[in-house]
């Protein structure tokens, strides 16, 4: 990273007053609490660049996925799968020596003609620890502990849940209909429009300490990520889509950088807004944060905003190798930089 400091475009409406939603004032050097709920490489992303800013961070993290290691101890055991809440364990870790080298253990996977093959590390270890102990958040935090994680990871339900979609020209020879296609792994590869997705069973429950992170946050940041297997699924959590909506603090919503192939092929910037509102119409927003050079209209992405009650923050946070990743350390200049201009005194540091 170059000394530059990020330029951030605002958008839409001037920040807010300088106090918490609410009315609660911040003590000026603290540190806000910040929730991150999302799955996969996205939420990895976004823990990556939040824990550089704060060292009051929880992340919440989909407990749908059915691939690959994860898919295969969530078969052989009826376990909730490990893979997404290990990869946030990595990206918690620090960047010292023992954070790093804790990061590579747990997401190091085994090479064999075996049973093992692919399997990896740190989901056998969160296994274990959860037939061990019997309880899957003591497990995760004893996990973090050893890792010397900067932050928190909670399963957003204590249940593996089933993501399923409703898919229009998933079977090319119909390009018309809408099919059911069951599955986290599938829906994220799925060929056709995805019109919807829906968890089984319907209405699961929130892991209590998941909700009381939300009701207690100052910032809430849902995204990046896949949109419809990793970021819309927390809304289909009722008690959690409750604290969403119900908590006072201040909800950030982070784009992706491109499209995803499969689930979001040909998507605007403003489609994944009105996809989201549509599955959460109750959810208002406070911020939408989007790269500068990945929104190629701003009126439009504003416009669309603004139905979620929400202002655009646009920052440069892609790597600059032209790969539709996120830059840890510019994404974290792009939320600190939110965090100081929406609503609060001094400087979280």
């Amino acid at each position: 990273m170059t000394g530059r400091t990020p330029r951030l475009i605002r958008v839409g409406r001037i920040g807010r007053p300088v106090e918490a939603r609410g009315g609660r004032p911040r003590r000026r050097g603290t540190q806000p609490k910040v929730v991150a709920l999302g799955g996969g490489m996205g939420l990895s992303a976004s823990l990556a660049a939040l824990r550089r800013i704060t060292g009051d961070l929880t992340a919440v993290v989909t407990v749908a996925d059915d691939g690959g290691s994860s898919g295969r101890l969530r078969d052989e055991l009826g376990v909730l799968p490990p893979g997404d809440l290990r990869k946030a364990l990595a990206a918690l870790c620090g960047d010292d020596d023992w954070g790093q080298t804790w990061s590579r253990v747990i997401q190091h996977r085994f090479t064999s003609q075996g049973d093992l093959h692919d399997h990896a590390v740190g989901n056998l270890l969160i296994v274990a620890l959860w037939e061990q102990l019997g309880d899957h958040v003591q497990a995760l935090d004893l996990v973090g502990k050893l890792l010397g994680a900067h932050g928190r990871v909670l399963p957003m339900s204590a249940v593996p849940l089933e993501l399923q979609a409703l898919v229009k020209g998933h079977d090319p020879e119909r390009p018309e209909d809408v099919d059911t296609v069951r599955g986290q792994a599938t829906v994220a590869l799925t060929p056709g429009e995805v019109q919807s997705v829906h968890l089984v069973p319907h209405d699961p429950p929130a892991v209590p300490e998941a909700v009381a992170a939300v009701q207690d946050a100052d910032w809430v940041v849902l995204g990046p990520g896949s949109w419809f297997s990793s970021v819309i699924p927390h809304l289909l959590v009722p008690e959690l889509l409750d604290a969403l909506t119900e908590t006072k603090a201040r909800r950030v919503l982070s784009l992706n950088l491109a499209p995803q192939p499969g689930e979001t092929e040909g998507f605007s910037p403003q489609r994944h807004l009105e996809v989201l509102g549509r599955h959460a119409p109750k959810l208002a927003l406070d911020v939408v944060l989007a790269d500068e050079a990945a929104v190629p209209d701003r009126e439009v992405l504003t416009e669309a905003a603004k139905r979620l009650g929400a202002a655009v923050e646009l920052a440069p946070v892609a790597r600059r190798d032209g790969s539709p990743r996120h830059d840890p350390e510019l994404l974290a200049a792009a939320y600190d930089r939110i965090f100081r201009m929406h609503g609060r005194i001094g400087p979280w540091r």
